[in-house]
């Protein structure tokens, strides 16, 4: 795995404006990577999750069985590719003949694709990789996970909130892990930090129906979102896939 020196230079303050210029140039190549990778990947639902849960441990095991079910309601299942939690739910969509992708990073360490991948672009910048996670899903499920996890979730919830996209569904899995969470979200309400209002942006909970009747009803019955029909020919000039 190759160190990612020059984004570390990037951010570490003013440099040349030819630096600049160059690794602007890295960045638009791997959007337009990953853009043209996954161009006709059909309407996604993002899993997020830790990388270091494996698949001996209750989330993995929920996972699997929550990416199935929405598999099973046509969607493209879309993790960032790696192990754990990701891989849990790569698997559960390839369990029931879905269609799984990942946005891998690259990582010194923890990273690398896991085996249940239809479809991988590898990413070298943590912000391309979000913007894509983003990019093609209409609902994100929130499993246990770290500082990673948080950070996706809290990014995209901002994101809903303040109407940069549309209000997609996000649900918070299994209640234990994820209380402190939640009772920190109340705390930031009393604060008057967060309105009251915006508990309605998650659902929080342990039942997987009432997850997918969830999902179901604020994507596929908001959205009139029908089995894509592919209509144009991938260009292999623009390095597309099918």
């Amino acid at each position: 795995m190759r160190s990612n020196t020059k984004e570390i230079q990037f951010l570490e303050g003013r440099q040349s404006r030819r630096k600049e210029f160059y690794f602007t140039m890295k960045v638009a190549w791997e959007f337009i990577k990953g853009f043209r990778s996954l161009h006709f990947i059909g309407p996604c639902i993002t899993i997020f999750g830790s990388a270091r849960l494996g698949e001996t441990t209750p989330a993995y095991q929920k996972t699997v069985e929550v990416a199935g079910r929405i598999a099973e309601l046509g969607f493209t299942i879309m993790t960032g590719g790696g192990p754990g939690i990701m891989e849990a739910a790569n698997r559960g969509a390839k369990s029931v003949g879905g269609r799984s992708v990942g946005v891998n990073i690259e990582l010194p360490f923890e990273q690398k694709s896991n085996p249940y991948l239809d479809r991988s672009v590898d990413i070298r910048y943590f912000f391309v990789r979000k913007v894509l996670l983003l990019k093609y899903s209409y609902g994100f499920v929130i499993m246990p996970g770290g500082f990673g996890t948080l950070d996706e979730f809290f990014e995209t919830i901002t994101l809903i909130q303040t109407k940069k996209i549309s209000k997609f569904p996000i649900v918070i899995m299994d209640r234990e892990y994820h209380t402190k969470l939640t009772e920190y979200i109340d705390h930031m309400i009393e604060q008057g930090t967060v309105s009251p209002s915006d508990r309605d942006l998650y659902l929080f909970t342990d039942s997987v129906d009432q997850a997918m009747k969830y999902i179901q009803e604020n994507t596929i019955d908001d959205f009139q979102l029908k089995k894509e029909v592919k209509r144009w020919k991938p260009f292999g000039w623009l390095f597309e896939k099918s």
